[in-house]
């Protein structure tokens, strides 16, 4: 990835676990910054920016209201993302991941693709892809930790979208979901309270 900010200097790295932090469509990794300091500081947390200009800011892949999407950018881009993690998981105890937006859709078709590689996953306010051919390459030994926080108000991602990504984390994982009445299409302290509780528990314990 050409652009990372991370929580800790290198030489601080060695032996923790890492969080890999996925900004939403349009924005940039500056979103995923601002939870430094509101998550456990046991982990190293890497805010990356997506490769795809949006204007002045960036996504992941290209989306609309829909959340129509191509998905031959959709595995491109998670191939290198993936790529990039497996440079750097060797210094780590673990690998967790923190999507918010399409930041989410990004963490869950990492862990779809390569779910023994992830300790933990966190979705903020987004969606997991309603895919067939990842649907038909899934295969989950155990179900994996995922947190799952929104507002039941959002209006950013549509219903058909919530119902599938409901769906599927109920039949696939081991769901922590929380609801945040009033927080619109974005995240808030009480959400960063249940989120580090939530990898507290499942990646430090």
């Amino acid at each position: 990835m050409e652009t990372v900010v991370w929580s800790k200097p290198e030489h601080e790295r060695a032996g923790t676990p890492l969080l890999v932090m996925m900004h939403g469509y349009g924005t940039d990794e500056s979103r995923m910054v601002n939870l430094f300091p509101h998550l456990p500081q046991e982990f190293t947390c890497a805010a990356l920016r997506a490769p795809t200009d949006i204007g002045d800011h960036y996504g992941w892949f290209l989306l609309d209201y829909f959340l129509t999407n191509d998905f031959a950018d959709v595995i491109a881009v998670t191939n290198k993302v993936a790529d990039w993690i497996n440079t750097v998981k060797g210094q780590h105890a673990s690998v967790s991941l923190l999507g918010y937006s399409q930041g989410m859709a990004m963490a869950s078709t990492l862990l779809r693709l390569r779910p023994q590689e992830y300790r933990a996953v966190v979705g903020l306010s987004g969606f997991v892809l309603d895919n067939e051919l990842l649907t038909m390459s899934e295969s989950f030994d155990s179900p994996p930790p995922f947190f799952w926080g929104r507002d039941k108000a959002d209006l950013v991602i549509n219903e058909e979208a919530i119902a599938f990504t409901e769906e599927w984390l109920h039949r696939n994982t081991q769901l922590t979901a929380r609801t945040y009445p009033g927080m619109g299409h974005a995240m808030c302290k009480a959400e960063m309270v249940d989120v580090s509780a939530f990898l507290r528990h499942y990646v430090l314990r």
